[in-house]
């Protein structure tokens, strides 16, 4: 298989995986809002709608992720969500809130805050927003960066 199809075919697996994640992460979110609830921070207006409004997002964003017309927006809009959630998940671990069945040690929260930022790399990169660390940058872009 040459380089590039090879490139295709694992850019495509990791947006149905990414897709995958986030529909049953909505799933769960719509179906037990309440288990979400202890982790949303205070400053946060009408807590309950939000969990479920982030769980229709991430719905949408999953399945928007695999249609061909949609996938861009859908990475640049999981990127930005990843980046939304932050404030839960740092709540989550520095408050060391139990939420059975996801391990309450920091060998959990570590890890889970440590790889927000490969969220939200790996959004934009299943949505072919940017090819980086994988391709060389393309011509033109080397050129504005050369020295005349």
């Amino acid at each position: 298989m040459s380089d590039s199809k090879s490139f295709a075919r694992s850019r495509s697996v990791m947006r149905w995986t990414m897709a995958a994640f986030y529909i049953l992460a909505g799933i769960v979110h719509i179906a037990a809002p309440g288990n979400f609830l202890p982790i949303v921070p205070g400053w946060v207006p009408s807590p309950g709608l939000v969990v479920l409004l982030t769980g229709v997002c991430e719905i949408a964003g999953g399945s928007a992720l695999l249609v061909g017309r949609t996938q861009r927006l859908a990475g640049i809009m999981l990127a930005l969500y990843a980046v939304c959630v932050l404030p839960a998940n740092v709540k989550h671990a520095i408050e060391a809130i139990d939420l059975p069945p996801m391990p309450n040690t920091w060998w959990y929260h570590g890890p889970r805050l440590a790889l927000q930022p490969v969220l939200v790399w790996w959004a934009l990169f299943s949505a072919e927003v940017i090819d980086w660390p994988f391709h060389k940058p393309r011509a033109q872009t080397r050129r504005m960066f050369q020295d005349d």
